[in-house]
């Protein structure tokens, strides 16, 4: 994914103006909208769109100084006429009369389908500048079916629909372009990006790291773990793995190096705890308010329910880290800053999060939360003198969190499409079926089908989009085998996340390899051994009630925190090959199979494989004592 160029070398000084006060604007709309909700959503989605479009064609230039210097001007004179474009259907589609009716049985005028088909190729356009070429492909390919679906075999075939009937749902409804995914990323989503910018930008984010590296920089690994903690607190609110493994990497990957660390176990490190901050709660990234929308379930109920599987998750890494650690025979840091030290220098920092916390589990309004965040953060920053912000700060973090939000609303609008085509199609139904079909009807081979496509996906989407695409194929393929709801989204918006670790291309390995100097495929393994939670935990959710939702019992939960824990602790050691001192090959082999014994869903297998991790490590440790006393 190509990120956005707007410097003096790609841009003239006077778009570098252009494109900062259009980015600020949008920010002061996206908040008076916030706070007045004035324009329906017929109104508010196509002037979010018409207006990131703008931003898009400025920022992210069709040719490259650096690449093209002849052609540069050619190509800005080319992105200009596209922002003209843009600007000419936007204003056709946000005038649109939608109560006259009937648009809905003649179709639309010339006019109107000349814009919405316009609008539609320079989305695809933007998505490829901003997202890749493989999310618009995606798109292409869907609507391509939505047009020749009945020219296909039987098996998945579908009604083909006209050009204006394509233009007509996906444009001129709320179905398709600007269906739910736009919603989301034009309402809550830009909200709690401009919540992350603000933070950045006074200088919380710096604030987290010092405190992670206060809290676990004495400790074994030091740097590493704190790598984790600060990943944690970070990722949550940054929305972007990648961007959380540049932003922590860049000064955890040389401590952990010095440490003596190899440098793809340094990146490896960094990018599985980055892409760990997006489980994390209270903001979790983009998907979890796209999983409130589809769910209909209360943004605070899926933020409790969050919480435990988001800390077993980081309890892994932390454990695997640690037995790396351990193994190398490193130490903590020598000189570190007291936690209190830290806490008295930011603590005003930790009240917006506090603020955001509380009100979303008291079910307030996500966006007049993501609203109040952002006033939160400024209000505290004001208060201490170090960090009291300056007016071009402040447009600073306008600007920031404008150009932050730009590929999420532009992948989600993209999103749309895909969603708009599977309800128009019901291609969704067709692909459960043969999913099912494929699986045996077995639950293990649906969630190993539905892990590969999200690897595959995610090589080629970011991560909301990956989840918002495979959550409309696959979940009901898991509530039709018996998968709470809840549960079947948890699942893939987990699985989602993996692509971003998973060889062969796991984007924030690659970033954290770049700053390490390391192999980048060597840093994805090992970005992929230490995510193992990733995995691990949404099998847990299918089969032993680790979701604390609907009618699962509290016993039943806390047993299958206490499993997943065992598990965790299990498959560490045996990758790992040590806990307390080196393992034994046939200590290895019995935590594997217990391993196995725990992930089956009998209670009888489960307390077996249990049982077997517990006396194996207890063995290793009386083994382990008396090698000391010697």
């Amino acid at each position: 994914m190509s990120e956005p160029v707007l410097s003096g070398r790609y841009l003239t000084d006077k778009l570098v103006q252009l494109a900062s006060l259009i980015a600020i604007l949008l920010s002061v709309f996206q908040l008076w909208q916030g706070l007045t909700a004035d324009l329906p959503a017929t109104s508010f989605r196509p002037i979010h769109l018409t207006w990131v479009l703008v931003l898009v064609f400025l920022v992210y230039p069709s040719i490259k100084h650096e690449t093209s210097p002849r052609l540069y001007p050619i190509g800005r004179l080319i992105d200009l006429g596209l922002i003209a474009t843009v600007i000419y259907s936007g204003w056709t589609i946000i005038t649109f009369d939608y109560d006259d009716m009937s648009f809905l049985f003649d179709g639309l005028n010339l006019q109107d389908r000349i814009a919405g088909g316009l609008l539609l190729l320079l989305l695809l356009e933007a998505t490829r500048r901003t997202v890749g070429i493989v999310m618009a492909g995606i798109a292409i390919f869907f609507l391509s079916y939505a047009m020749f679906g009945d020219l296909l075999p039987s098996v998945v075939a579908s009604k083909s629909f006209s050009l204006e009937e394509i233009i007509r749902f996906h444009i001129f409804s709320t179905n398709g372009v600007f269906g739910a995914p736009l919603a989301i990323a034009a309402g809550v989503v830009f909200i709690f990006v401009l919540f992350g910018a603000f933070l950045q930008v006074c200088g919380a984010g710096q604030f987290f790291i010092d405190c992670a590296f206060a809290i676990a920089g004495k400790y074994r690994g030091g740097p590493a773990k704190a790598s984790v903690i600060a990943s944690a607190a970070l990722g949550s609110i940054s929305g972007s793995a990648i961007a959380n493994t540049v932003t922590t990497g860049a000064l955890t990957i040389p401590m952990m190096k010095k440490l003596g660390y190899k440098p793809q176990e340094a990146a490896g490190i960094e990018a599985a705890a980055s892409t760990g901050g997006q489980i994390m709660p209270p903001v979790m990234g983009a998907g979890a308010f796209v999983m409130a929308q589809f769910t209909g379930i209360a943004y605070s109920d899926i933020l409790l329910v969050s919480i435990a599987p988001a800390i077993l998750y980081f309890a892994c890494t932390l454990l695997y880290v640690h037995l790396m650690a351990c193994k190398l025979n490193l130490k903590g840091m020598d000189r570190i800053e007291q936690f209190r030290t830290v806490l008295a220098k930011g603590w005003h920092f930790l009240i917006p999060l506090i603020l955001i916390t509380s009100l979303l589990i008291l079910s307030y309004s996500p966006v007049l939360v993501g609203i109040s965040g952002c006033a939160a953060v400024i209000i505290a920053a004001m208060c201490r003198k170090t960090t009291r912000i300056s007016l071009s700060i402040f447009f600073s973090g306008m600007k920031q969190g404008a150009l932050q939000a730009l590929p999420i609303s532009v992948a989600c609008g993209t999103a749309g499409i895909v969603v708009g085509v599977v309800g128009q199609t019901g291609i969704g139904l067709q692909f459960t079926q043969f999913l099912m079909v494929l699986s045996g009807g077995y639950l293990w081979s649906v969630l190993a089908l539905i892990a590969l496509a999200a690897v595959i996906l995610g090589m080629g989407l970011p991560v909301t989009a990956a989840y918002i695409v495979l959550s409309i194929m696959a979940v009901p393929s898991l509530t039709d085998l018996g998968v709470g709801l809840l549960t079947a989204h948890m699942i893939v918006f987990w699985l989602s996340q993996t692509s971003n670790v998973t060889p062969p291309i796991a984007l924030a390995a690659f970033a954290g390899a770049a700053i390490a100097k390391a192999s980048p495929m060597k840093s994805a393994i090992q970005a992929f051994k230490l995510s193992q939670g990733f995995f691990i935990i949404p099998a847990m959710m299918a089969f032993s009630g680790l979701i604390f939702y609907g009618e699962v019992s509290l016993t039943s939960y806390l047993y299958a925190i206490f499993m997943t824990i065992i598990l965790i602790v299990g498959i560490a050691a045996c990758i790992e090959g040590f806990f307390f001192s080196r393992l034994l090959i046939w200590q290895r082999v019995l935590l594997l199979i217990a391993s196995l014994l725990i992930l089956l869903s009998q209670d009888t297998q489960r307390v077996m494989g249990i049982i077997i991790v517990g006396i194996v490590l207890i063995h290793h440790f009386f083994n382990y004592k008396k090698s000391q006393s010697k």
